[in-house]
């Protein structure tokens, strides 16, 4: 049986004082404001479709609800590991909706006893380990544009005089089908929500 999102993040809202050692991995690396965007992840979501649904934007429409309104599923590592085509798609804010309809090189793999996944390719390329959350995965990560390294999670060590470290990504990441994942990342700068569709 599928996991729903909103009881990911409703369950994880619940259990931030109480956390269990699984928990307490990714939220020990977490910054705050970077733990209260993910728990805001589904009204985050519902401001960013309204505004894609209320404006004008670029790219094909009908990719967004094909990939956002498919129920979030628990996903085993297993079933992750290898290489991926990935597309972003980013919602709300400075534009409605972008669609981007070029398809980059993505991969999941192993490292150090976790997860890493990768955006390995494109302008906007991007980092970090994903964390198991009750069948779903959060995602801490780097982003960076093309001939910048990708550097780790700064987490609670911000940059001076701001709440939040603007490479800094959080997200949720879910199976929405076979060979198909959903990675959502509550933005900081430009939009309201970013998604990695990925794909094999």
């Amino acid at each position: 049986m599928g996991v729903r999102i909103h009881d990911v993040i409703l369950a994880t809202a619940l259990t931030l004082a109480a956390a269990t050692p699984v928990l307490a991995n990714w939220q020990s690396q977490a910054s705050d404001p970077d733990i209260d965007r993910l728990v805001q992840l589904p009204q985050t979501r519902a401001r960013a479709l309204a505004d894609a649904q209320n404006g004008e934007g670029r790219g094909d429409w009908r990719s967004i609800p094909r990939v956002m309104q498919a129920e979030g599923r628990a996903i085993p590592a297993q079933a992750m590991i290898g290489n991926w085509r990935c597309r972003q798609i980013k919602l709300g804010g400075m534009s409605s909706y972008m669609v981007y309809d070029q398809w980059f090189s993505c991969r999941i793999r192993p490292y150090n006893g976790g997860l890493v996944f990768e955006k390995l390719d494109g302008s906007q390329r991007m980092g970090g380990f994903l964390y198991p959350e009750k069948g779903a995965w959060v995602y801490l990560g780097q982003s960076a544009v093309r001939g910048e390294r990708i550097n780790a999670y700064s987490g609670r060590t911000p940059s001076i005089g701001a709440p939040v470290t603007p490479d800094d990504q959080i997200g949720l990441l879910t199976g929405i089908g076979n060979n198909h994942l959903r990675l959502e990342i509550p933005a900081v700068q430009e939009s309201l929500l970013d998604v990695v569709e990925l794909v094999r």
